[in-house]
């Protein structure tokens, strides 16, 4: 088995090779190829805008406008992509890429900046993530991990480890919520800048933008914390090698100023009304579903075209027990934003909780189309084991339960109850050992949570004329969640290292 996995392991490693990374020109181990990069960029992209807001689309000159400026830094760039630029929908000020130059800036990002140039450091440093293979190289970083892994496991176990599985969470959202290293910042500062200059941009708006973080870094607001700085961290050290870049560039260039203010007027005009709904927001997450509703009030008055105020309020009412109501506010959201997850799930649960599990069912699904969660899947094993579905239930249940979470918790207890009795050797571990006598001694564990009981195995063993025999044993228990109970078999003399001849046949949860 070593052997084997160590051979898949070479090929691995084989198909990679060393290649000139395109921006710094030096020369790198490359283990993802640009296909895959672009790929997975490709894959997770529309995921990725989803969980930040959704599109800003309510202003729909402003991401042209900052589409332009993208268009224009990407084709003075040292690596052609398929580059495309989005605005999402949040007051959260952040920016990110994803492989294969898959590019969002937003909304909160574009509020605290002045002028194109500084936009432009923006979006030249990300573009420069992309081209540079900053995440590539994450990611490489993560296969070498999962190939450690695996050596560790087989150099330390004796299991049959063909079906190892290393989870996580979505590629996309590992990608764009990593900080980055301290050399991968300066080097997208650095070629960041230059592209800026190539593209015509007074390089000095990267100085300002830089000096501007540090600034807010030190004041530690939170939205920042949480944004940009998460993944972007400022530093001095950033803002002095900025001044040092600046000063090897030609002097000058365009600093958009005025370009800028005029693009963003819309979205200035309304950044109040998208106040009060983030008011609200930190509301409704502190369980004061009352201020959240006038929140939403506040913004719809300012603002009634925006889909999230509408969200706010249905959200707030769903909080309150009002679904009819939260439905109504969920349907005006949808009628004016029909492509955004959060509406649909919401929408989804209120009218599970009226009843109507067909409606629910198709609203979930939907949400789950756009953007996969725990929520909506939990839920859509609920519906599934009402009807009577057991194996779909089982089906979701299991998606749900190797997330984290206290929905992840509730999924196993409910998988463990529908599957326990068709599976039981998929939830209890068991183990062997000698009593002082030598005789065969089985620990039998729950590793599931919930209380089980009458749970019954084999023992496969030999009699003293070397003939294989089968016992059935059993413990009626009950075990307690992450509890054991040991059996002594009386079946002897149990060598140590000789195995454990048991299989799992039948438990129950215990009432």
């Amino acid at each position: 088995m070593f052997r084997a996995v160590l051979v898949a392991l070479i090929v691995a490693f084989t198909a990679s090779g060393c290649a000139v990374n395109p921006v710094t020109g030096k020369r790198e181990l490359t283990m993802v190829s640009e296909s895959q990069e672009i790929q997975i960029g490709t894959e997770n992209y529309a995921f990725m805008q989803q969980a930040g807001g959704g599109d800003y689309d309510v202003d729909p000159v402003l991401t042209e406008y900052v589409q332009g400026v993208g268009k224009r830094l990407a084709a003075v760039s040292d690596r052609p992509l398929p580059y495309e630029f989005v605005v999402l929908n949040s007051s959260v000020p952040n920016a990110w890429a994803l492989p294969g130059g898959k590019i969002a800036v937003n909304r909160g990002l574009l509020t605290e900046i002045n002028s194109e140039a500084e936009l432009a450091a923006v979006i030249g440093h990300e573009i420069v993530h992309a081209a540079a293979r900053h995440s590539a190289r994450q990611m490489e970083r993560g296969m070498l991990l999962q190939v450690a892994v695996v050596g560790t496991a087989i150099m330390t176990s004796d299991s049959d480890y063909s079906n190892l599985a290393i989870g996580g969470a979505n590629v996309g959202a590992q990608l764009i919520s990593q900080s980055y290293g301290r050399g991968a910042e300066l080097e997208s500062d650095l070629y960041g800048m230059r592209y800026m200059s190539r593209a015509g941009y007074d390089p000095q708006g990267a100085v300002v933008l830089q000096q501007t973080f540090v600034k807010l870094s030190e004041g530690r607001e939170t939205s920042w914390l949480s944004g940009l700085f998460a993944s972007h961290p400022p530093s001095e050290e950033r803002v002095r090698a900025n001044i040092q870049t600046a000063a090897t560039l030609p002097a000058g260039g365009e600093t958009g100023v005025e370009r800028y203010k005029a693009a963003m007027e819309k979205t200035l005009d309304t950044k109040v009304a998208y106040e009060a709904y983030d008011e609200g927001r930190k509301a409704l997450g502190e369980k004061n579903s009352a201020l959240a509703l006038k929140k939403a009030e506040e913004a719809i008055s300012l603002y009634p075209d925006e889909a999230h105020f509408y969200g706010l309020r249905g959200d707030a009412r769903y909080v309150d027990e009002q679904y009819d109501m939260a439905v109504d506010n969920y349907d005006i959201a949808i009628r004016r934003r029909n492509d955004f997850f959060q509406y649909y799930l919401q929408r989804g649960l209120a009218k599970e909780k009226l009843g109507d599990d067909g409606s629910a069912l198709t609203d979930l699904e939907k949400s789950n189309e756009l953007f996969p969660t725990a929520t909506a899947t939990s839920k859509l094993g609920d519906i599934a084991a009402k009807r009577g579905n057991k194996l779909q239930a089982i089906e979701y249940y299991s998606t749900v339960a190797g997330s984290q979470g206290e929905i992840a918790l509730d999924a196993r207890d409910k998988l463990v109850r529908l599957d326990l009795e068709q599976n039981p050797g998929k939830y209890i571990q068991f183990g062997c050992y000698p009593d002082s006598s030598g005789n065969l001694i089985v620990a039998i564990a729950n590793a599931t949570t919930v209380a089980i009981r009458d749970v019954r195995f084999v023992v496969q063993y030999r009699d003293s004329g070397g003939v294989t025999r089968n016992r059935e044993e059993s413990i009626r228990g009950p075990i307690a969640a992450g509890q054991r109970s040991d059996l002594n078999t009386g079946i002897g003399p149990y060598p140590p290292g000789a195995g454990c001849p048991v299989q799992i046949t039948a438990a129950r949860v215990a009432k």
